[in-house]
């Protein structure tokens, strides 16, 4: 596919070719896999998408932050080509082999946290976190889990229970634990205590240590699980002195922090680590998505003590570091490492029109980010912040016609997320921004 300066859209939206395989689809594919586009994707590179009817499209949703990398970067494909022709799996727990190590080696070496450091190499980011979860109440010996309103991490049965928002999600699957317990998270512009900051003083954060008098012992908390910036809940940035006061909870009453950096890791916020943001390490870290630019792997990284805490066969996985996905992980990294810089050049870049737009149009209540991870909140009065999810919905519709592709999410669907691959050239990235705009203009 060549490179194009901007979208292309040759037939209407879906295409004819799109039309048959969604046909398909609906006879074939559960209704209940939620789906954001019916055009079927044929070939993609770098920030480009092209579908199996010719349209290209600029693409804002990197498959879920799945691609910070871009899409089929050319030395992860090379390294891909030349590991299949050589090993394709055996099971490191059955016979072991390098790349697996000089994998865990550098996600232990550029984590934050000075202290020793060990690896395990998995499938996916809910693996991570069940397992980093399973390790904190090994290590501790103590029963309770604490999350907070509007997480996402996941969709096991732990995964659903830890993840806030109802539907899609956990109705219907019985998706609750006796051992959990959820307080707010520090959602500004929807404070549950109907506060600002600063002059809240962080309200939110206090009252975790309120509720062990009335809800949990500190005695029993075991770990508390958090997102750096909240995802799927709606790219929910708190304030900057928020993670170090949690940091002090757990130091005080020696509870396990664990930095949930699937979505808002890899690059995402023009930092290796969204935690980075924060001069804060935490005990345990999950990565997954776009740590190996779309092959199945993740990863939980903690301190090694902690790691090593459980009996020998308690941690596993057949497919988990797969040489292939470890050696594309390898070429992800190096690919986010040296374009950290042109990452917060982006940034800068996609907050400065956000703000733009939000100056020229009433439905943007909110805009908030870090760095080329920022998201619109979109309301139908800006006094009264009714959210206007069905205008997001025709919003993400009519940037999809105009060759644009852009995901929804928040407790209310109303929120736009962008998640462009990080190594989108600057043009191209403003003639999305563009369509965007203009296409808000469309939304009454």
């Amino acid at each position: 596919m060549k490179q194009l300066d901007r979208p292309k859209i040759v037939t209407e939206i879906p295409g004819p070719k799109s039309r048959e395989l969604w046909k398909l689809h609906e006879k074939y594919i559960p209704k209940s896999l939620g789906m954001d586009n019916s055009i079927f994707v044929e070939e993609a590179k770098g920030a480009l998408l092209k579908d199996v009817d010719g349209n290209v499209y600029i693409d804002f949703a990197g498959a879920i932050g799945t691609v910070n990398a871009g899409h089929c970067p050319p030395e992860v494909v090379q390294a891909v080509k030349e590991q299949t022709e050589k090993l394709i799996h055996t099971g490191y727990q059955v016979v072991p082999y390098e790349v697996y190590i000089r994998l865990a080696e550098k996600l232990c070496n550029i984590t934050p946290g000075s202290f020793k450091k060990k690896a395990l190499i998995i499938n996916s980011g809910v693996e991570a976190v069940e397992n980093a979860v399973k390790i904190a109440i090994h290590y501790t010996n103590k029963p309770i889990i604490i999350t907070f309103e509007n997480a996402f991490h996941g969709r096991t049965r732990l995964g659903m229970a830890l993840t806030s928002k109802v539907r899609p999600y956990k109705f219907g699957f019985n998706a609750y634990i006796y051992n959990m317990d959820r307080y707010p998270y520090a959602y500004c512009y929807r404070c549950r205590y109907g506060l600002e900051y600063p002059s809240c003083g962080l309200r939110c954060l206090h009252a975790i240590e309120e509720g062990f008098a009335v809800r949990y012992d500190p005695e029993e908390i075991a770990v508390i699980i958090v997102e750096p910036i909240q995802g799927e809940g709606g790219f929910i940035v708190p304030p900057d002195d928020w993670f170090p006061g949690l940091r002090k909870i757990c130091d005080k009453y020696e509870i396990v922090l664990i930095d949930d950096e699937i979505q808002a890791g890899m690059g995402r916020t023009g930092k290796m680590f969204c935690v980075e943001n924060y001069g804060v390490a935490p005990d345990i870290i999950t990565v997954a998505k776009s740590i190996a630019s779309g092959f199945p792997i993740s990863a939980t990284i903690g301190k090694a003590e902690m790691m090593d805490v459980a009996q020998k066969g308690g941690l596993g996985t057949t497919f988990g570091g797969s040489p292939i996905s470890c050696v594309a992980a390898l070429e992800t990294i190096k690919i986010i490492e040296n374009g950290l810089e042109h990452a917060q050049d982006i940034g800068e870049i996609i907050l400065k029109r956000l703000h733009e737009m939000q100056e020229k149009h009433e439905i943007i209540g909110d805009v908030r980010g870090k760095g080329p991870m920022a998201a619109l909140e979109l309301v139908k009065d800006k006094k009264t912040k009714e959210p206007a999810k069905e205008e997001t919905k025709k919003l993400v519709e009519n940037c999809n016609k105009k060759g644009l592709i852009t995901l929804r999410c928040g407790i209310y669907d109303n929120v736009i997320r962008i998640l462009v691959p990080l190594i989108i050239e600057e043009e191209l990235l403003e003639v999305g921004l563009d369509i965007m705009d203009e296409t808000l203009k469309e939304i009454k």
